[in-house]
């Protein structure tokens, strides 16, 4: 107890600064990591530094003290290697900040794109139509968009609807939406390493959990099989989701501020609940 307050009273605001780095540095370090597949890895690396620690301190170990001294410099080298994929998204996590920089949105065009993706989504999943929609945000997918057909074409649901219709030469890929504009479409989207649980997601779901694995934009999927609707961002899905659900993650994701539905946007069949259970 008395070491304690030995310390504190002689801890100045630089002590206090610096501890709250090193604190923040922590913190970030495992947020960045949470629910990515470096987690077991972390574990292992954990403790496998605790082990070596404990047996360096306690036991008399001088050749296998000496090995691990030669070794670490190693490790220091290898932990970027490893962990080079989250690194990459800690960093661009930090880059698109929207403390650090601002991307303004038009809300009002905004609101008529969202519309008219329910609108499409809707009449595709109650006729078993597959489609892949990548909303662009901060991150630029100009890599991914020249993979595809130059549109630059004003959102609409009919032009949704026709450009995923199996007749036509453009349905198979994703369409992408950067600014406003249909910016190209039958675009070839990245493919998830992760293993999926549910065999019932395709090549169209691990398309757009790539996507959004590699960047930080917003996909909707419509299942060409069971006609259901699934949203993915930052490498998770959310699936089976009926109108009301998606315009609201839709609104929450693409707009700044809370969402206002209106009915007078898309009336009627819009608004009614896709199938999600056909088979």
């Amino acid at each position: 107890m008395w070491n304690i307050v030995w310390l504190i009273q002689r801890l100045t605001w630089v002590d206090a600064l610096d501890i709250f780095l090193v604190a923040n540095l922590f913190f970030w370090t495992f947020y960045a990591l949470k629910g990515t597949r470096a987690v077991p890895l972390v574990r292992g690396i954990t403790a496998l530094l605790v082990t070596l620690a404990l047996l360096t301190r306690l036991l008399p170990l001088r050749a296998f003290t000496w090995l691990v001294n030669e070794l670490f410099p190693a490790l220091v080298v290898a932990i970027p290697v490893l962990f080079q994929p989250e690194l990459r998204r800690a960093l661009e996590q930090l880059g698109r900040s929207p403390r650090l920089f601002t991307h303004h949105v038009d809300r009002e065009n905004m609101e008529h794109i969202i519309a008219e993706v329910l609108n499409a989504t809707d009449y595709m999943a109650r006729r078993n139509v597959g489609a892949l929609i990548v909303f662009e945000r901060q991150i630029g997918l100009q890599e991914y968009l020249e993979t595809g057909i130059y549109l630059d074409a004003e959102a609409s649901a009919e032009l949704f609807t026709t450009i995923f219709d199996h007749h036509t030469i453009l349905h198979d890929g994703a369409v992408i939406i950067r600014d406003g504009r249909v910016a190209a479409a039958a675009c070839v989207m990245p493919l998830t390493a992760a293993i999926l649980a549910d065999r019932e997601l395709g090549l169209r779901h691990r398309a757009a959990l790539g996507i959004s694995e590699e960047s930080d934009a917003i996909s909707v999927v419509v299942s060409e099989e069971r006609g259901a609707v699934s949203l993915t961002h930052n490498g998770r899905i959310i699936r089976d989701l009926d109108a009301k659900r998606l315009q609201a993650l839709l609104y929450a994701f693409l707009l700044p501020a809370p969402p206002r539905p209106s009915r007078a946007r898309f009336p009627g069949k819009a608004l009614s609940l896709f199938r999600k259970g056909k088979k």
